[in-house]
């Protein structure tokens, strides 16, 4: 017994629902009239016919068993989320505002080819080019809805193990992330982000006053670092920081650097922190375009994997273009994202060989009771055996097991509303969190 993409997959029905939504989305610059009713609409449609496919749904065994995954994953993808928060905000801060006024941008060879191919190009396509026609939360529409398309057996199920894969390997994707940008602090390619967004010191932290600040751009300074290997330089008194009382996070002040303006806990702190103002190898965008363009692309195929992958690239150029970031950062998010999902195959597989002979063992254990329901010609004895092959279910006509059946089918109803209401819901928040981009 072997798993083929269902007819449904192959006729495209998942690719037209995807580009519909990026499309109904794009008329928030066309038309905001038609957007404010259009999209709520399409959002309540999708929802209802997810719902309405739920007691059709033959899985809901099998997504049981990915819950533990998928809530691991979650935890580990949301506290990369607050590690990468707490880096953002300190490579952002460690060296204070007159740093990033005065620091100029990197030469960028991506961000001269486009302003090149303006030139070259026809007006309409450098217009296309410039457009925002998708952004963050499409690419998470986008996989909310090929993992919920499970429901239709579009993609091979477990969703919720498509789900834990997608998580985990974004949560290690933005901890390399963090740890790759604090490494080494590279100036924004947009130099009046700091000024705009933060309120922290101007001078840099006492830390660097002493290991980077006399050595910074004397040649000769420089030179003899290198040779003493030791900071010897005398920079006198520090200029001292601000410091609240935090209880026991007061070690993160080292690291956020509030300043007098700013009131609250150091969680209100980081909530500002967005995408930083530094240059963020690499870029957390493509990450999770890469990662929603590799799982549509082993999940479902077809052309509409290709569109994706369009789309992948045309938010990279406006990445670059719109100087959010870096050509590199682009570059690496690619490679770093396609190498990502490839290691994480053990979680959800597309091709997974263990499902092949998983169906095979069962087959074996009925393989008595199959020949005999042939020779009785029961046809539907035959289609109840198939159907315990499929879907790991097997039936038992004594009254005893007749009743933990009820019992589990029950217990099943629960876990399967229970799992549409919570994926529906961190969908809403999803998109109402990333909107803004």
């Amino acid at each position: 017994m072997r798993w083929r993409p269902p007819v449904k997959a192959r006729a495209g029905g998942l690719g037209v629902a995807a580009v519909s939504y990026v499309a109904v989305d794009y008329l928030r610059y066309l038309s905001p009239a038609w957007h404010f009713w259009l999209m709520p609409a399409l959002w309540s449609m999708l929802a209802l016919v997810a719902v309405a496919r739920v007691p059709f749904y033959r899985h809901w065994s099998v997504e049981f068993r990915s819950v533990f995954p998928f809530v691991a994953s979650m935890i580990f993808m949301l506290s990369t989320f607050l590690f990468e928060a707490l880096s953002v905000r300190s490579v952002s801060a460690v060296l204070g505002l007159d740093w990033h006024s005065d620091t100029p941008p990197l030469p960028d060879s991506g961000q001269w080819f486009l302003l090149a191919l303006n030139e070259k190009l026809h007006p309409t396509l450098v217009e296309i080019l410039r457009a925002h026609i998708i952004g963050l939360h499409h690419f998470l529409m986008l996989f909310m809805m090929l993992a919920f398309s499970v429901l239709f057996d579009s993609v091979k199920a477990p969703g919720l193990g498509l789900g834990a894969r997608y998580m985990f390997t974004m949560a290690i994707g933005r901890f390399l992330r963090a740890i790759t940008f604090v490494s080494t602090i590279l100036p924004s390619a947009r130099p009046w982000c700091a000024l705009a967004r933060f309120s922290v010191p101007a001078h840099p932290h006492p830390w660097l006053q002493k290991y980077y600040v006399p050595y910074a751009s004397d040649p000769a300074a420089i030179r003899q670092v290198i040779n003493r290997d030791i900071a010897y330089a005398d920079v006198g008194n520090y200029i001292g920081d601000y410091r609240p009382d935090w209880g026991s996070m007061s070690l993160l002040i080292d690291f956020l650097r509030p300043t007098t303006s700013e009131e609250g806990s150091w969680f209100n702190l980081l909530k500002k922190a967005g995408g930083g103002c530094n240059d963020l190898i690499y870029s957390g965008h493509i990450l999770v375009a890469v990662l929603t363009a590799m799982a549509w692309t082993e999940a479902y195929g077809g052309f509409s994997s290709a569109v994706i992958w369009l789309f992948v690239l045309h938010s990279a150029q406006r990445e670059i273009r719109e100087r959010h970031h870096y050509t590199v950062d682009c570059v690496v998010a690619i490679y770093v994202g396609i190498l990502l999902w490839k290691m994480t195959g053990f979680i959800w597989s597309a091709k997974d060989a263990s499902s092949r002979s998983k169906r095979l063992s069962r087959l074996e254990k009925i393989h008595g009771r199959l020949i005999q329901a042939a020779k009785d010609s029961d046809m539907d004895d035959i289609r109840e055996l198939l159907k315990e092959v499929e879907t790991d279910t097997p039936e038992s006509h004594s009254s005893s097991s007749s009743g933990r059946v009820r019992v589990r089918s029950k217990a099943m109803w629960v876990f399967a509303s229970a799992t549409i209401v919570s994926a529906l819901t961190v969908v809403f928040l999803a998109l109402t969190w990333t909107t803004d981009g």
